[in-house]
């Protein structure tokens, strides 16, 4: 038997995981497409719901780094967070690189439909966030000290080539944990992947422009001596740079990796994306 007749015994392509990779390029760009397809008020309900529920992550966080004082074990607490984001279909502006994206170039889905959800997403994010962590801060005071420590490990950085690299590999550790959940059909598999994206994006404190503005929200709520101005000092950065880090470590090297897939897709799409949605 020749090498090509054996390849095509065991897969449909070249190898059985070229096959695996077509299906799962196949959902992400399906799933990114129906994203971008929501309307203004499904992105910004979606957006408060991501918000809420992340900020369940940082309750369990909280909670763990008050008794134990332990990074690693509150990180593997804040994995209840992904794992809510995961069940709940909700939305997290720094899960909404590679999916979205992955349509947009596949052109199921315009620039417009883009912008959207991550403008609705991102801003929704932050205010559910902010009001769920006044509650946690009414509920427990005892928290604080956790919450100015946390708060102050961020905005007292300041802008530096360490604080640039802990953004881009806190944008590129949930982008690694997103492409993970997309590539298995497997419920386990999905909320593995979310615990070790908890663990490793709380844990090692990486900077993450949504989950650690929830904590320097709670500080403020608190009464510690941090401000809005500092949030917004850190905020900047990190956004820019969480987003340089899942869409050029991750992202692009994806789409060049699935690029001959790419190419059927838009072959096959609409003119227009926004005439079928």
């Amino acid at each position: 038997m020749s090498t090509e007749e054996r390849r095509r015994q065991l897969g449909d392509s070249d190898a059985p995981v070229e096959g695996e990779i077509a299906e799962s390029f196949d959902r992400i760009v399906e799933e990114g497409a129906e994203r971008l397809a929501r309307s203004w008020w499904t992105v910004l309900i979606t957006g408060t719901f991501g918000g809420l529920e992340v900020g369940l992550g940082v309750m369990a966080y909280l909670a763990v780094m008050h008794e134990t004082q332990n990074h690693l074990l509150a990180g593997l607490a804040f994995g209840i967070g992904f794992i809510a984001l995961l069940l709940a279909k909700s939305e997290l502006f720094t899960e909404g690189f590679l999916v979205p994206i992955t349509a947009v170039a596949a052109k199921e889905a315009s620039i417009g439909q883009l912008m959207k959800l991550w403008g609705g997403t991102l801003v929704m994010n932050l205010v559910g966030g902010w009001l769920f962590m006044w509650i946690v801060v009414q509920a427990f005071p005892q928290w604080k000290p956790e919450l100015a420590a946390a708060a102050m490990h961020f905005v007292d950085a300041g802008f530096s080539v360490q604080s640039v690299c802990l953004a881009v590999l806190g944008g590129s550790t949930i982008t690694v944990m997103t492409r993970m959940q997309h590539g298995t059909d497997s419920d386990p598999a999905k909320i593995i992947a979310a615990m070790a994206g908890g663990f490793l994006l709380a844990g090692l404190q990486l900077f993450h422009s949504i989950l650690d503005s929830l904590l320097i929200f709670g500080a403020i709520h608190a009464g510690v001596a941090v401000t809005y101005a500092d949030w917004i000092g850190w905020f900047g950065y990190t956004l820019v740079f969480n987003m340089l880090g899942g869409l050029l470590l991750v992202t692009a090297l994806r789409l060049l990796r699935n690029k001959d897939l790419l190419q059927e897709r838009r072959q096959a799409a609409p003119e227009d994306p926004d005439a079928v949605r």
